[in-house]
């Protein structure tokens, strides 16, 4: 128990630092992107504006009155200006036409204002593919000259260069994209590996701080327990002391004999039997105590079920007549195709702990025999299966897991007593939990213990217990065990 919530604490600690340290490293991601996309920018409308510059304007020679962007004159030095910082310019005519390009290739994007920046991308066929590789190796400052995939991403910002309400042309200024998302990679491994390394290290120190804080409860909790055992231990033998000496009373001849003992004798038993209940209640606190310290240890042997099932029913056929209610027992044969007489012979015999099966199935017939009124019927049904139930949609004490490769064997107690509402279902195997707006009519009384002692003695074997029931119809519980519980 301890443990499971050691675990989840640290569980929680580290899922709540990992969403702080994700939306951390989202953050720090998103700001870094947009400040590396914004300084490309800006570095792009920079270099426009040192183009613009030196551009050489002249009288076009047909028309002396527009005048034209002399190419030749205007970039002929501004190759080896961005050649350095791996920027490639295109001009074009007033009317689209390409004129001239630092490029190896032209750029199949159609032309259009934008000053803001934007990220194009430059499909290329597979014989373009073979044809900027080989001029890649001529000139390296080609932004195809470094990518072999078809596709490539560019930023680009393009310029209206205008003189008066005259169109002398558009410029456009390239950079390649992986230029910037290399840094944005790296930061994003490194926020990666970052991320992953605190939440190792918060994992690890929550396990570590959970157990610091787990310490106070359980130091509480071991005390509390051997109090309870040690207190259960001291409560045994003064209790039996008494039930001795009232049985004793009960027994004189003379008390019985005498006309005014009426009275006397009715105190006396009702002394036995508080005193009966009393001493059982004891002992199922001193059976849970021990049950949590681990020092009662189920001891495996081989156990025929049958007939121990046979034994419990037998036992409790006496509290069945006195209720007017019908108990049997149904033992479902093998399946014809069985003929070997060994495994006939030990069809249903498991391995576990004799004594503590019979306390468990003692108290889950108990249990129905109490809450059922007279009249009814209570039957035991008991099987060998290959494949155990699926409890996952129902409510259930799981106490193990089943695995589906062994063999089970399925004990059902069914009863028509007055059943237990659905919403009592979850708790039903708590300690002292008692449905009681549900039974308030009986004249029983409980403890609250016997499904408690169930579920633990069905965890000490490995198996499952689970219950369902229909209010004022009747209740099931199934009990799945397996054969080899001890290996």
């Amino acid at each position: 128990m301890f443990q499971a919530t050691r675990r989840r604490l640290a569980i929680w600690y580290t899922v709540v630092t990992a969403v702080l340290l994700l939306l951390f490293a989202t953050g720090v991601y998103v700001y870094v992107r947009s400040t590396l996309i914004e300084r490309i920018d800006d570095t792009l409308n920079h270099v426009i504006e040192v183009v613009e510059r030196s551009l050489v304007i002249e009288q076009a020679v047909a028309d002396r009155s527009k005048l034209q962007v002399n190419v030749e004159a205007s970039f002929r030095d501004n190759t080896e200006t961005v050649e350095d910082d791996r920027i490639d310019l295109e001009w074009f005519s007033p009317t689209g036409q390409l004129l001239w390009s630092t490029l190896s290739a032209p750029l199949d994007i159609p032309i259009h204002y934008n000053r803001t920046g934007e990220t194009v991308q430059v499909v290329r066929s597979a014989g373009e593919q073979g044809k900027q590789g080989r001029q890649g190796k001529e000139d390296i400052r080609s932004v195809f000259s470094s990518a072999s995939e078809p596709s490539l991403l560019l930023r680009q910002v393009t310029e209206r260069v205008e003189v008066g309400r005259q169109v002398l042309g558009y410029l456009r200024v390239s950079h390649p994209w992986f230029e910037v998302t290399k840094p944005i990679q790296q930061l994003m491994f490194d926020l990666s590996l970052g991320t992953g390394l605190m939440v190792l290290s918060v994992g690890l120190c929550g396990w570590f701080l959970s157990g610091k804080a787990m310490e106070p409860v359980l130091l509480s909790y071991q005390r509390l327990k051997q109090f309870t055992a040690d207190a259960s231990h001291e409560l045994r033998s003064p209790i039996a002391l008494i039930q001795t000496n009232v049985q004793v009373a009960l027994a004189d001849p003379e008390l019985v004999s005498s006309p005014h003992s009426l009275q006397y004798l009715q105190h006396l038993k009702v002394v036995e039997r508080l005193t009966k209940r009393l001493g059982r209640l004891v002992d199922d606190l001193l059976f849970l105590a021990r049950q949590d310290s681990g020092i009662v240890k189920p001891q495996f042997e081989t156990c025929p079920l049958d007939a121990l099932l046979m034994e419990v029913v037998e036992e409790q056929q006496l509290l069945a007549t006195e209720k007017n209610i019908a108990i049997a027992l149904e033992l479902v044969d093998p399946p014809a195709s069985t003929t070997d007489l060994q495994q006939l012979d030990s069809w249903f015999a498991l391995q576990g702990d004799w004594n503590q099966l019979a306390r468990l199935f003692t108290n889950l017939i108990e249990n129905s025999l109490q809450y059922t009124p007279r009249g009814g019927k209570v039957q035991v049904k008991l099987q060998r299966t290959a494949t155990p139930s699926d409890f996952s949609s129902r409510l259930a004490l799981k106490a193990a897991p089943l695995n589906p490769l062994a063999a089970y064997l399925q004990i059902k107690i069914i009863d028509t007593g007055i059943g237990i509402p659905e919403s009592a279902l979850p708790r039903l195997f708590d300690r002292f939990y008692r449905v009681d707006p549900a039974r308030t009519h009986t004249t029983t009384s409980s403890s609250g213990l016997g499904l408690a002692i169930a579920g633990a003695i069905v965890l000490n074997h490995y198996g499952q217990i689970h219950a369902e029931s229909i209010l004022h119809q009747g209740t099931t519980f199934t009990v799945t065990l397996p054969v080899n519980a001890a290996l």
